[in-house]
């Protein structure tokens, strides 16, 4: 419940809620990514969070992507953490900000061989005439970087939501939900319970 959140910044206690999710939830790093287009339009996708610290949430992906050109024209976004085992919900707020050079060359070094082919082989977004041709380019750049290290392609990075709202949601019998919203002013977090 939310009572046992007695923090007075949000981030160890989402820590908290992500561990207690991995032990239901195979999936428990995928949030959704909500950006809007240049004329307001939203749009919203599930992608995998996979860097937080006190910055804030850090997901990958393609710089061409319709995501990417959203947040490179609107650097705003929202993101939802849904854990139906732990009947909880985490929202979150604020501007987004591209990662640096040396963190998304580190993460991307992580990745197993194969994704970072895929990674060079992808248009993502874009018109693709076949699923044979995807498998031509797997091929392609499979011959180019055959083993060992492979380069981050220069069209990939990694964005982080810099968090100026974190809300946790609990459920609770007859629609009488627990909500804490975490609020930055400055350097601080003021928190404040919310009607369901």
């Amino acid at each position: 419940m939310l009572d046992e959140l007695p923090e007075s910044e949000p981030f160890m206690p989402f820590r908290r809620w992500l561990d207690e999710a991995w032990q239901g939830e195979p999936n428990a790093h995928a949030m959704t990514l909500a950006t809007t287009t240049s004329e307001g339009r939203p749009s919203a996708r599930a992608v995998l969070l996979k860097g937080l610290d006190d910055r804030g949430f850090v997901f990958y992906t393609n710089l061409e992507s319709r995501k990417s050109r959203e947040l490179l024209t609107n650097p705003h976004a929202a993101l939802c953490f849904m854990w139906k085992s732990l009947n909880r919900q985490v929202r979150v707020e604020g501007p987004v900000e591209l990662v640096s050079d040396e963190e998304a060359d580190a993460y991307f070094a992580s990745r197993p061989h194969h994704s970072q082919i895929g990674a060079w082989a992808s248009d993502q977004s874009q018109p693709l005439p076949s699923r044979a041709e995807l498998e031509r380019r797997v091929e392609e750049f499979a011959r180019r970087f055959p083993e060992g290290a492979v380069p981050r392609p220069p069209h990939w990075s990694g964005f982080r939501v810099v968090p100026v709202s974190i809300e946790f949601w609990q459920e609770r019998p007859f629609r009488l939900h627990d909500r804490l919203l975490f609020v930055r002013e400055g350097t601080e977090w003021r928190r404040e319970r919310l009607f369901p």
